[in-house]
């Protein structure tokens, strides 16, 4: 009987070990994952100011095009948003840009808050400007994009390691509380 409970023990700090690490690395694989998905909006803007610079495309089909060369949730945000201003009736395309950056997936997507919001913005001066002051709008986009990338990468190390390690540590502290 004692040995039954002593087993049982283990097997619990185990799993609550294994858990907590799990919960660790995840939180650090979604540091990475934000990091990436950053890169990747820098990629599409880049895309975008390509689109209606340099090819004068108009905003919809510049987004469609971005869109359908990337992959991901932020992609089917482009996407999304260029079917819906095709199809628009008395929206602006300010308004849909909202809507949709405000429907982009928290599960799918590892963007922060602050990045969201930044996302969102982007849509406030696109549109109804002229390609001038879209191309200013864009490049103070990136501007933005760089210095949080650079951010970011400086602190990933850092980040990654203490997550996993609180993962870890947090579940050793759980088991040595419960026992």
């Amino acid at each position: 009987m004692a040995m039954l409970r002593i087993g049982m023990k283990l097997l619990g700090s185990i799993l609550v070990i294994v858990g907590t690490s799990g919960f660790g690395t995840w939180m650090a694989g979604r540091y990475r994952g934000r990091l990436e998905e950053m890169e990747q909006l820098r990629q599409m803007v880049y895309l975008l100011k390509a689109q209606i610079v340099y090819a004068q495309t108009p905003i919809p089909e510049a987004l469609a095009v971005v869109g359908r060369r990337t992959e991901g949730p932020l992609a089917e945000l482009f996407l999304r948003v260029a079917k819906r201003v095709y199809g628009q009736e008395g929206e602006s395309f300010r308004v849909i840009w909202q809507e949709e950056t405000g429907l982009l997936d928290k599960k799918t997507s590892a963007l922060a808050k602050a990045d969201r919001k930044s996302l969102a913005m982007l849509g406030e001066h696109l549109g109804f400007l002229d390609r001038d002051m879209q191309e200013r709008n864009l490049l103070l986009c990136l501007e933005q994009l760089d210095l949080e990338i650079g951010k970011l990468r400086e602190q990933r190390p850092e980040k990654c390691r203490l997550y996993t390690s609180l993962g870890v540590m947090g579940g050793l502290f759980l088991v040595v509380l419960l026992i």
